[in-house]
């Protein structure tokens, strides 16, 4: 009875560990998104508070879902109007990532992103498709608690749904990607400076992306190199980058942003980050997809080679009898009848 009692507290001690762990990470990541909101101090073009709470859910399990609410909690409890509209929009933010969760189980999601069919699902399930909840629920409590007009609703509404999903897109594959890496061991050294060149290339991209040229383009050759040479190892880093880049940009109206208003500079980001986190995604989870095929093709081959192997080896040790085996079935032979069909 101690015992079952001892490891009962601790499973609740571990659990209450974690459900800590994702609400200070949830409201630390809340900390660095609010530095570029653009709607009423807590709408952002980015929002990684969602990526956290859907790798969070993929990773541990719905069990964590109350560090969710507690750091969106504790987020918006100095942002909101009033308390029902603060508990309204926790609710949202909290049931977002939990539709997606609940999305991406249903059709047999990996979290190695290691197909196809996972990145699809986490781009329209996981991003478009759930937090089109926080977005709607967070807009129209807004607009409810007379914050905003009637009017401002859809584009506070717009801002609000690529924020959430440019949070799943950006940031979740990379949590996924840290869960499962594991340090390589016999990796030749020309693969360790060709890393090294795909690390210091993003940061010169980087650079030039938030000075005055209007260059961003230059981020895709840079992930297509990481998604076939790294796949989603290598992809989902840099994607991060390239859209760290592209929303410091934003905010300093530099390069491709500068000259022109917020809802123009917002469409051009969002297309970018949203652009350069499909082609990260897709093209990191069908090269890991062809690679895997192609070692399960190896391996049938290496079956059927030693199958064959086998089958010729037990083939010449039947056909291989005896002198006297051979002499006696000579002689039965000649002597019994013979009948032709």
């Amino acid at each position: 009875m101690a015992v079952a009692r001892h490891a009962w507290v601790r499973c609740g001690g571990l659990a209450a560990l974690e459900i800590c762990a994702v609400a200070a990470l949830y409201y630390g990541s809340a900390q660095v998104g609010l530095l570029q909101q653009l709607v009423r101090g807590q709408v952002t073009p980015l929002w990684p508070p969602t990526g956290i709470a859907l790798a969070s859910l993929l990773l541990r399990g719905p069990h964590v879902w109350p560090g969710i609410a507690l750091g969106a909690l504790l987020v918006n409890v100095s942002l909101g109007p009033s308390i029902p509209a603060v508990l309204a929009i926790v609710t949202g933010n909290t049931l977002a990532p939990l539709c997606s969760y609940v999305l991406l189980r249903r059709t047999g999601f990996h979290n190695a992103l290691d197909r196809l069919r996972d990145a699809l699902a986490l781009i329209f399930l996981g991003a478009f498709t759930g937090m089109l909840v926080s977005a709607t629920i967070g807009s129209g409590t807004l607009v409810l608690a007379g914050v905003l007009s009637v009017g401002d609703f859809w584009p506070t509404w717009s801002v609000w749904w690529t924020g959430d999903a440019m949070g799943v897109l950006v940031v979740t594959p990379v949590l996924l990607v840290l869960r499962s890496a594991h340090w390589p061991k016999h990796a030749r050294p020309s693969r360790w400076v060709e890393g090294l060149l795909l690390l210091a290339a993003t940061a010169c991209v980087g650079f030039v992306e938030t000075g005055s040229t209007p260059v961003m383009f230059l981020g895709f050759p840079l992930l297509i190199w990481a998604a076939f040479r790294f796949q989603l190892a290598g992809a989902a880093p840099c994607a991060l980058a390239v859209s760290t880049f592209a929303i410091i940009a934003a905010a300093q109206k530099t390069g491709a942003f500068a000259g022109h208003d917020l809802l123009t500079n917002m469409i051009t980001l969002q297309a970018f980050n949203g652009s350069a986190s499909l082609t990260a995604l897709l093209l990191g989870a069908t090269v890991s997809e062809r690679n895997q095929t192609q070692k399960e093709i190896a391996r049938a081959c290496r079956q059927l080679a030693e199958m064959a192997a086998k089958i010729a080896a037990g083939g010449h040790h039947h056909l291989t009898l005896p002198d006297g085996d051979a002499d006696s079935d000579s002689d039965s032979d000649s002597d019994g009848p013979k009948t032709r069909m």
